[in-house]
């Protein structure tokens, strides 16, 4: 299968909601690698390699986000597979 990256932009009401420990635990569960983080202000931040089906899932889900998320926009960054993580983290 083919491996990718993508960087998602998360917009809207996205902090404190729990929407970067609930996108941690998908990513375990798909097995992507990464990271996740709040940004100044509001938003979420995120960077996602693996298996292309999985990451797609994954930005799927980051439409909607865990109950309580109201998400505006996702904007999506697709990029080089690099294979540079080794798991996936909630960066602070």
């Amino acid at each position: 299968m083919k491996k990718v990256r993508a960087h998602l932009l998360i917009k809207g009401r996205v902090q404190g909601v729990f929407f970067r420990a609930t996108l941690r635990d998908l990513a375990l569960r798909l097995g992507i690698n990464g990271w996740v983080r709040n940004l100044w202000g509001s938003g979420v931040e995120a960077a996602l390699e693996g298996e292309e089906k999985q990451v797609k899932e994954m930005i799927d889900w980051s439409h909607q986000g865990p109950p309580g998320a109201r998400v505006d926009e996702v904007e999506v960054d697709w990029e080089k597979h690099q294979g540079e993580f080794k798991s996936f983290s909630i960066r602070y």
